[in-house]
């Protein structure tokens, strides 16, 4: 993981406040507010398929727990990227499943 920089500002002006530019993490709704939608997706991935949970809201960190919880419950390997969850395979029905029982609210999207 690349180390952000940090920078010294200097400025002569007395009324200059620096805005920092880090994100703040967003606060983790909670698992009955969330709305997820669980798909298979085949698109640039040279034709293998993944499955995606889409639409969580909340912290990096609870995203990350959450993928660990649900790659380790289907015994294969996947990632977080861009905010979705990309599971290995094909496990629509078995990852609706776990989020189910874990208490968010879940759909199905696409026909397989």
């Amino acid at each position: 993981m690349a180390k952000k920089k940090k920078y010294t500002i200097y400025s002569t002006n007395p009324d200059f406040n620096y805005d920092n530019d880090e994100e703040e993490n967003e606060e983790t709704l909670d698992a009955k507010d969330q709305n997820l939608y669980v798909s298979i997706d085949r698109k640039q991935r040279g034709g293998k398929e993944v499955t995606l949970v889409e639409g969580f809201i909340g912290d990096p960190d609870d995203l990350k727990d959450l993928t660990k919880m649900l790659k380790g419950k289907c015994g294969v390997g996947g990632a977080v990227k861009d905010g979705d969850i990309l599971i290995q395979g094909k496990h629509k029905d078995k990852i609706f499943d776990l989020l189910i029982a874990e208490g968010y609210k879940v759909k199905k999207k696409g026909g397989n």
